[in-house]
């Protein structure tokens, strides 16, 4: 059996994260084991415990990795004196960033947060929908400013959040289509439609 090995400069204990999400992601976090976990990084499964105490421990660490991130980008988006536009765009891409760069993480974030124990779950949970609250005042804000059209802020909210965290099926997929094009499309859809606008 090899050591465990850091990645990029890394912590050993962020290579078992990281290697532990892409288990969660393709087994569930119920389904998945310590054991499991060992024997997809090729070393003994108590070489695991001198660095984390438990599955649920590492389970904590990727949601509320997840959480921070997504959380710390929302406040700098909210902090700037842009559009509501502007600021959803850049909640977007960013969304979609992480989507390419974070995959595993985010999934698990995603899917398999309802595992977390007390009082961690409770946590996770107000996270967020504090996030979400977030989206929401930044559409009131644009519908106050004109520059959204009078709908409801947290059917809005929904339907953008439900759009981004669907780049998943794209993700499994692998579609001939650049990160770039990716973004600059599904901003414009979520934002403009599809509808053709006709000049009259």
């Amino acid at each position: 059996m090899s050591k465990i090995k850091a990645i990029n400069n890394g912590t050993k204990k962020e290579a078992i994260h990281k290697k532990a999400a892409e288990l969660f992601r393709e087994k569930g976090f119920a389904r998945s084991s310590m054991r499991m976990l060992a024997e997809t990084m090729g070393i003994e499964a108590a070489s695991l415990y001198n660095h984390i105490g438990s599955k649920s421990e590492i389970l904590e660490s990727i949601c509320f990795k997840i959480a921070h991130q997504f959380t710390l980008h929302l406040n700098e988006v909210v902090s700037k004196s842009d559009s509501a536009i502007s600021k959803l765009e850049n909640l977007i891409r960013f969304h979609i960033h992480m989507m390419m760069v974070s995959y595993d993480e985010l999934y698990v974030a995603n899917h398999e947060w309802k595992q977390l124990e007390e009082p961690f779950l409770g946590e996770f949970s107000n996270q967020r929908k504090v996030y979400e609250r977030g989206w929401v005042e930044i559409i009131q804000q644009g519908i106050k400013n004109k520059e959204i059209k009078e709908t409801h802020p947290h059917v809005a909210v929904i339907t953008l959040l439900s759009a981004v965290r669907g780049l998943e099926f794209w993700k499994r997929n692998q579609k001939n289509i650049s990160i770039k094009e990716l973004e600059l499309n599904m901003t414009d859809l979520l934002l403009n439609g599809l509808i053709k606008k006709t000049i009259k």
